[in-house]
């Protein structure tokens, strides 16, 4: 629809000019007073356009519309505001007035449903036999450095060398549960220089900032991955440290996201993630401090109750953090996730986001209140 449609002044939404014929407007020009006789009156009869009604508003080309009395002349057309309170319906006001339906944003049925099978998965592998567990590891921080190195290169054009990090993250994870925490920072620390040297093959420019965004890929995700694998190396309870671990930090994250999606009304940090809100905050140190507690109770050995409300207190803020944290590095970024190859969820690093930063504080907490296991 023309711009001239609303507001346009007196005879200017006509087809033709207002002081021309009838039989001249239709061949687009007035003919001389003095140039042959008038036209027959049947012959203008055929001719003349229908009269104009102009309607409530005033608008003289509304008989283009002639079929509606209000509304868009086109389905996907939205009327203006002035136009809005021509013919008011009965329950206009009240529809305005109307909070829109809150979304979740994501495909909550993909979401579920992967996130079942990563369950029976990680569950399986957990309990049947640890060392296959130390490989579900080992995968999720080569794919996890895949897909921040990727997105690093394609936003940033920052070059890491993804060989020297994939082959020492592993290195990382398996050392640490073999030899402790002392293999895990040698394996770190040789990643580095692995990281130096194999980025000394190509063009000296960008060097410095290159190896340092491999230096921190390297300890983002496959060194604080490792402290999984200190857990699951307790002798006494290693598997049921690593569920505790898992369980809290996803009651975390789940009541965060229910408590604040029905009652969120205040930002946390809207700078860094609008969606994340206070109230969701205390929706996730609830639901972790009873889940903590349950889990410390019942699951770990010589564990205590109250152990477990500071473990699910702690579980909450450093879930939280690491989640703001990606957050950043993905604002930083210009990009939504870091990957598409888990339906509902987006990347493996959009779901370690929270579980790494969180493995460390897990595992410092265990050796507090009842030893290396």
């Amino acid at each position: 629809m023309n711009q001239s449609s609303w507001g346009a002044p007196p005879g200017a939404g006509q087809w033709g000019p207002p002081d021309q014929g009838p039989a001249s407007a239709l061949r687009g020009a007035a003919p001389p007073a003095s140039a042959g006789p008038v036209p027959h009156e049947g012959d203008v009869a055929q001719t003349r356009p229908m009269p104009i009604v102009p309607g409530p508003g005033g608008h003289q080309d509304d008989h283009r519309g002639a079929a509606r009395r209000s509304g868009p002349l086109f389905r996907d057309e939205k009327p203006q505001e002035p136009m809005s309170t021509s013919f008011p319906g009965p329950d206009s006001s009240q529809d305005s007035e109307k909070p829109k339906k809150k979304s979740a944003g994501r495909n909550l049925r993909a979401a579920i449903g992967v996130g079942v099978g990563l369950g029976v998965i990680i569950i399986a592998s957990l309990f049947v036999y640890k060392p296959v567990f130390i490989g579900v590891i080992a995968i999720a921080v080569v794919v996890g450095l895949w897909e921040l190195t990727s997105r690093l290169a394609e936003r940033k054009d920052i070059q890491v060398p993804l060989v020297p990090l994939a082959v020492g993250g592993t290195a990382m994870v398996v050392a640490g549960y073999v030899r402790g925490t002392e293999g895990a920072w040698v394996a770190m620390a040789l990643t580095a220089l692995a990281v130096l040297v194999w980025r000394m093959t190509e063009a000296p420019e960008n060097y410095l900032r290159d190896v340092t965004a491999g230096v921190f890929a390297a300890f983002y995700v496959p060194f604080l991955a490792t402290f999984v694998a200190l857990m699951l190396a307790a002798e006494a309870d290693g598997p049921q440290r690593v569920l505790t671990f898992l369980l809290l930090t996803v009651v975390s994250d789940t009541g965060a996201y229910a408590v604040g999606w029905r009652f969120g009304k205040h930002k946390l940090a809207p700078r860094i993630s609008p969606g994340k809100t206070r109230e969701g905050l205390v929706g996730a140190v609830l639901f972790a401090m009873v889940a903590g507690a349950l889990c410390m109770e019942f699951l770990i050995k010589n564990g205590v109750w109250w152990q477990g409300l500071l473990l699910g207190l702690t579980v909450a803020a450093s879930a939280t953090l690491g989640d703001l944290g990606e957050s950043m590095i993905k604002r930083d970024l210009g990009i939504k996730d870091m990957g598409t190859l888990l339906p509902g969820h987006g990347g493996i690093m959009d779901r370690l986001d929270s579980l790494l930063p969180t493995a460390p504080v897990v595992w410092l907490l265990f050796v507090i209140f009842v030893g290396s296991g």
